[in-house]
């Protein structure tokens, strides 16, 4: 297997849910009666589809006329609204330490040891979280610390049409990255060690938590491509000095084209080929930070952010974006994928904001049906397990498909030099960016870190409020000030108010309890799956390491 040193053991991977039919489709995404509201459904990836491949992420239609049946998104803070009725059902909310039992289950925390009493590394540690909407949860994280270079690798991975794609790639893009950045004598060393059985060099201290499981059934076939990989770049040695920019795009590239490649070829182990076709028909979009000393490189494919938070002279804070998102929202992006095509397809390759008015990202691991040839999906469907040729998303192909791929697997990095204001790192699935603005997230976890609350005026933002109401908001505060919801997590205290903050920006617990008491095949109408990394910098090496250069 390939090397790991990890004080955890993998979990094994969950069951394989079987392709189920295609569920109705709820009229209007209205919902009465539950904990006597009424809520209205604000998500922008509403659609029909099978509740295995697609409905997990609502971020396809399956066919053309169901594009059309998107609500557009509405302000998160108009989710719930009180309405009365003759016989009103029994309230019934979760309690705070319910509540942060829920918010906190999935919550891990990692320092960087020190060394002499010393932390000589540009990160202190990271916070992450994860809070579900789908069931499973289709987000994935890793964290990982580059053993054979400097360095340390955090990624958030947003699956769609299951989890399956998101997996695979949280599992194995750090291994192709730490591989790319290897010195040819390294990758020799390697290669000589798996030739003579010997034992080989870790490549990455993993730092997971329990819920983060590897494959163990797929590791042989992992490492098998990961192999080749390696053995390639032995071949192509140049003597040059690898660049990080060039090793992320060529990692994700690579990792994207072995997933494809393992999907044709297919596995004589019934369990591994289903497994393999589930990773390629689904996809998952990345983004990923590597920070070594001053050097913060962000590769981002998708519609996941990278958002830094930056400390002001005066001590307010700022955000500086990282990322940018690879949809209809970009117009960079979408002339990229009009050039890419014939003229004479321009009106079809982007409709409703969706790539050929099905997808969202215009950038994705996986997804084969945008990428490969009619005649090849056909083939393989055809040819696969009964379970893939039995369902209706796989033998759906996208309307006017003449000239794939539609799709890239290709990261735009982007290099950002550290300096001592610049205090932490967010990378976020678009779960969180849909219900909170970069500045306010930049804000809250400025003052999380720091313990420092500026008091803003609080704004109404033109409702209509009464002395009772202003001073409940103002007592609200103040709690929250002294007690910081006991959160010890960054991210813990994030998700809290990305799923809580009512309409003047502080969290309202029976809104918080209304939304996490919602059942499982409701909680994706109202919200995504989110999962955050905050990483905090450690200002005095950065400022050190600027000083030497000057």
């Amino acid at each position: 297997a390939i090397p790991v040193r990890s004080s955890r053991l993998p979990l094994l991977s969950d069951a394989m849910p079987a392709p189920a039919h295609l569920f109705p489709l709820i009229r209007n995404c209205e919902i009465s009666r539950i904990c006597s509201t009424v809520c209205y459904c604000h998500h922008k990836h509403l659609c029909c589809l099978s509740s295995h491949f697609a409905h997990s992420h609502f971020r396809y239609a399956t066919q053309k006329k169901f594009a059309a049946l998107y609500r557009p998104k509405e302000n998160f803070n108009r989710f719930i609204h009180t309405r009365d009725y003759a016989s009103t059902p029994q309230r019934f909310y979760l309690t705070p330490p319910q509540v942060n039992s829920i918010l906190k289950a999935n919550e891990y925390s990692f320092k960087v040891p020190e060394f002499d009493g010393k932390n000589v590394s540009s990160v202190l540690g990271f916070d992450s979280n994860q809070l579900p909407a789908n069931a499973p949860i289709e987000d994935r994280r890793s964290a990982a610390t580059c053993l054979q270079t400097r360095g340390m690798l955090l990624g958030v991975f947003d699956g769609h049409a299951g989890c399956a794609c998101a997996q695979a790639v949280s599992e194995r893009l750090f291994y192709y990255i730490a591989v790319s950045l290897l010195p040819h004598e390294t990758l020799l060393e390697i290669e000589n060690a798996v030739e003579s059985g010997r034992a080989l060099l870790p490549i990455l201290q993993w730092h997971k938590h329990p819920n983060d499981y590897f494959s163990k059934e797929a590791s042989k076939l992992y490492f098998n491509s990961l192999r080749t990989y390696w053995q390639e770049l032995i071949d192509l040695n140049s003597g040059e000095t690898t660049d990080v920019k060039e090793a992320l795009i060529n990692a994700f590239k690579r990792l994207d084209n072995d997933i494809s490649l393992e999907a044709q070829v297919g596995d004589p182990n019934s369990f591994l080929n289903y497994l393999v076709l589930r990773v390629a028909f689904s996809g998952a979009t990345a983004c990923v930070a590597h920070v070594d000393g001053v050097d913060l490189h962000i590769a981002n494919t998708g519609d996941s952010r990278a958002m830094l938070g930056v400390q002001e002279e005066d001590g307010s804070w700022s955000a500086v974006n990282l990322s940018y998102d690879h949809n209809a929202q970009n117009e960079r992006e979408v002339e990229r994928v009009k050039t890419e095509h014939p003229k004479s397809e321009e009106k079809s390759l982007v409709k409703q904001d969706r790539l050929l008015g099905l997808l969202m990202p215009f950038r994705a691991f996986g997804d084969v049906k945008f990428k490969w040839s009619i005649e090849l999906q056909k083939r393989v469907v055809e040819s696969g397990p009964d379970q893939l040729n039995d369902n209706e998303y796989t033998k759906f192909i996208p309307p006017n498909y003449h000239t794939p791929p539609y799709l890239t697997a290709e990261p735009e990095v982007i290099y950002h030099r550290l300096r001592p204001q610049d205090k932490f790192l967010v990378l976020a699935t678009d779960g969180l960016w849909e219900t909170m603005h970069r500045q306010d997230v930049a804000r809250i976890v400025g003052e999380y870190l720091t313990g420092v609350h500026h008091q803003q005026p609080i704004a109404v933002g033109g409702y209509k409020v009464t002395l009772g109401q202003m001073h409940g908001l103002l007592t609200e505060r103040r709690a929250r000030i002294s007690s910081v919801f006991e959160d010890q997590n960054a991210a813990t205290h994030l998700i809290r108010h990305a799923v809580g903050n009512n309409e003047f920006g502080t969290v309202d617990h029976e809104r918080l309890s209304k939304m996490l008491s919602l059942p499982e095949e409701l909680a994706r109408m109202y919200r995504d799956d989110i999962t955050i990394i905050v990483v905090q910098f450690n200002s005095h090496v950065i400022g050190a390491c600027q000083n030497e250069e000057l």
